[in-house]
């Protein structure tokens, strides 16, 4: 399996973030990595409340997280988060820590067969509620070690034992959305649906029972995680171009999602992100 990509997409203002956090990103073990493709750690201590903001992956995420502060709230605790549909916001206040596992895209279903992929888009709840063994003294052991290592081995342990079936409907869900994440000329959902040989139904029963949310939202996704990390990075981003290369009619519909989806005007965000 691919490694995980070391870029920001989908942070927004991720220099603000990163000057704020220590954002780490570690490989899980090999037998894990067919379905989870990355660990992330963050810790902070902040003397002021910082809002950070990610457009998200079409991912499922468990966390194991830790607000430090006594007055903040209470011990380490697990939560698992379906695809978030819409702009996510997590305001850090004073100290603390997460450490998560991101599935990849498709990857989750072996590890709670029971329902769909749908049934947790848009939620977020406690990770015991779905893994009974997240409870007790799972979260500590992962978020209290200072050492990442030790963190890497508490996750590796947990999700090893959770020993998932094969699935060879994940495997092709995964492969799909790699496909859409990795081809800038897959734009349109018959076209992907064409080049595996399935119906454009079958496709979209795949997507809702596995990744959670339709090939079509998932093709969007990336659209606007490319723009967005363009605008942070390139002085020189010829919007109208870009819009072409992504696949949109024109600019003006490449600008109606990427303010729908985070919340200010394209050039805008460019702006902002070149400001000292």
């Amino acid at each position: 399996m691919a490694a995980p990509r070391r870029d920001t997409r989908g942070i927004v203002d991720p220099a603000g973030l990163l000057a704020r956090v220590r954002f780490r990103r570690h490989r899980p073990a090999e037998p894990l990595r067919r379905h989870v493709e990355t660990y992330w750690f963050i810790d902070w201590d902040l003397p002021e409340p910082y809002a950070s903001h990610v457009v998200p992956h079409p991912s499922v995420n468990l966390t194991f997280q830790w607000d430090e502060d006594d007055a903040a709230g209470g011990p380490p605790y697990g939560e698992l988060t379906g695809v978030a549909l819409g702009l996510y916001t997590r305001k850090l206040t004073g100290r603390g820590r997460v450490c998560g596992a991101k599935f990849r895209p498709g990857g989750f279903r072996p590890y709670a067969p029971e329902a769909p992929v749908s049934h947790w888009t848009g939620r977020a709840l406690p990770a015991r509620d779905v893994f009974p063994a997240a409870g007790g003294d799972t979260p500590r052991s992962v978020v209290t070690p200072a050492d990442d290592l030790a963190r890497v081995a508490a996750l590796d342990a947990f999700l090893l034992s959770l020993a998932p079936a094969p699935d060879p409907r994940a495997d092709l869900a995964m492969d799909l959305v790699q496909h859409i994440r990795t081809d800038r000329t897959m734009r349109r959902v018959t076209d992907l649906a064409h080049a595996e040989g399935l119906s454009v139904r079958s496709l979209q029963r795949l997507f809702a029972g596995y990744v959670g949310v339709s090939p079509k939202w998932a093709i969007l996704r990336y659209r606007i995680h490319e723009a967005l990390e363009l605008a942070g990075t390139r002085d020189d981003l010829d919007w109208a171009a870009l819009a072409a290369d992504l696949g949109y009619a024109d600019q003006a519909h490449l600008a109606r999602d990427f303010t729908t989806t985070v919340g200010v005007p394209p050039t805008a965000y460019a702006q902002a992100a070149r400001q000292p």
